[in-house]
């Protein structure tokens, strides 16, 4: 099959390469998903997970991508609960070769079925951005109606997310970023937006929950900010700063019910995704090496 890899850490995302590739096997309870679109987060040159697996063993080269829409195409001994030629989305194991190919193994629990008035581009654009937001905000975050929640990063991939759950779930959303993102940020529903790198942070007051996708300075410096009993949750790991309340630092997980939750508020209009551009497969390494900054996320067309 045809698979983006990396081979050389150091090379970074500029080091990916569209090559001829194994095809998976399926384990024990796992299906074998022919990818109709997928994506990548661009820091997971970085992660150790994909350079081994969990016993510690060398993997290179790597498949990237953990975001997948496709279909089902095969079965895993003892595998249940989903069929042969049944529509899926999820996210796929950190450890094991990713979605940035024609087909993925991926354990069966990690998968929800995908309505098929869902375009796979969508459904792939969902997983980890929609996942992370929920989580952070809802399982981690404790948020109720009436709190007020500072999102950092507003306009992109995972901040959309949170900002338009947070409204849904009646708090207030205080959305940051620089200055371009501004438009963007409100569109999705930021009450109100500061710029990061022109207005002061201080000046929004107290709040009750922090989204943090920045980490450093910034969320030291918003971590102040959080009243007492108030929650900081970040996927950067926490700095030397901490809320009088509690902090999380958290893993995005794949949890079916979860997904299924957020692919039907995309049916019916409470919840839109943020995609900034579509790619094939053949295009990929150029599409994810951007020359411009990015404000969503990159979708990689597997198959139309």
């Amino acid at each position: 099959m045809k698979a983006i890899v990396v081979t050389d850490q150091a090379e970074g995302t500029a080091g990916m390469r569209l090559v001829e590739h194994p095809d998976p096997r399926p384990a024990i309870n796992d299906v074998i998903v022919e990818v109709r679109a997928a994506a990548s987060v661009p820091t997971e040159v970085d992660w150790p997970s994909t350079w081994a697996d969990r016993a510690g063993k060398d993997r290179s080269p790597a498949v990237l991508g953990h975001d997948v829409a496709g279909i089902v195409s095969a079965l895993g001994y003892g595998t249940t609960g989903l069929t042969i030629g049944q529509r899926v989305f999820g996210i796929t194991d950190w450890h094991r070769d990713g979605t940035l190919a024609e087909y993925v193994a991926v354990e069966s629990r990690n998968l929800a079925p995908l309505p098929g008035d869902v375009e796979f581009t969508v459904g792939a654009s969902l997983p980890i951005s929609g996942l992370t937001a929920w989580q952070g905000l809802f399982q981690h975050g404790h948020l109720r109606s009436g709190q007020t929640v500072l999102a950092h990063g507003a306009a992109g991939a995972v901040g959309s997310m949170v900002t338009q759950l947070a409204r849904e779930a009646g708090a207030y959303v205080i959305g940051t970023g620089r200055a371009a993102d501004r438009e963007k940020a409100l569109e999705y529903g930021a009450n109100e937006f500061v710029d990061l790198e022109h207005d002061d942070l201080e000046d929004v007051g107290g709040v009750d929950l922090v989204f943090d996708v920045i980490g450093g300075a910034i969320q030291e410096r918003s971590a102040l900010l959080i009243r007492s009993g108030g929650t900081l949750v970040t996927v950067t790991g926490l700095g030397d700063v901490r809320p009088e309340g509690l902090s999380v630092d958290f893993v995005v997980e794949s949890v079916p019910t979860q997904l299924t939750e957020i692919v039907e508020r995309v049916r019916d209009g409470r919840l839109r995704t943020n995609i900034d551009e579509v790619a094939t497969l053949d295009d990929a390494v150029t599409a994810l090496n951007p020359t411009q900054r990015r404000k969503g996320k990159t979708i990689i067309s597997v198959r139309s």
